[in-house]
């Protein structure tokens, strides 16, 4: 059966409309991937600090040593830091809790413990003369067993 003018038309008509609409369709396709390629980074082309900040690492087997100093709670993951602090006497470990992990002044520091602010500045530096001590031989200790 041969087809009428009319149907050939009416072919043409719908094939022209078909290509219409694909080349469209490659033409928002294309777009899109530029749009995508403008706007996203590949991880690949990250610097290290950039990847730590959208990265997590899973610490399933991290020790945390728990202080409560005046009623705060001070999480210690590092287990040499944590082992050091635990050996020093109370008053000495709450200045430095509060210090470096609460970011306390020494006047405040005096203020909760009742100490003059020169008092506390004098434990906090004479404590991490200590702590230092004490952090250097763990280290020779155990360069010494694992070397």
């Amino acid at each position: 059966m041969i087809p009428s003018a009319n149907e050939i038309r009416i072919q043409h008509q719908f094939d022209s409309f078909c290509k219409k609409i694909l080349k469209g369709e490659v033409r928002d396709y294309f777009r899109e991937m530029k749009k995508q390629r403008d706007h996203e980074v590949s991880l690949s082309d990250l610097s290290e600090q950039e990847l730590e900040q959208i990265g997590v690492t899973d610490e399933y087997f991290a020790v945390e040593e728990i202080f409560n100093v005046l009623g705060n709670v001070v999480v210690i993951k590092n287990e040499q830091i944590a082992d050091a602090l635990r050996n020093l006497p109370e008053q000495k470990r709450d200045i430095i809790l509060l210090s470096y992990f609460l970011d306390m002044t020494d006047k405040e520091i005096g203020n909760k413990l009742n100490l003059i602010r020169a008092t506390v500045q004098y434990q906090r530096t004479s404590t991490l003369q200590h702590l230092r001590k004490i952090m250097e031989e763990a280290l020779k200790d155990e360069e010494y067993f694992n070397g």
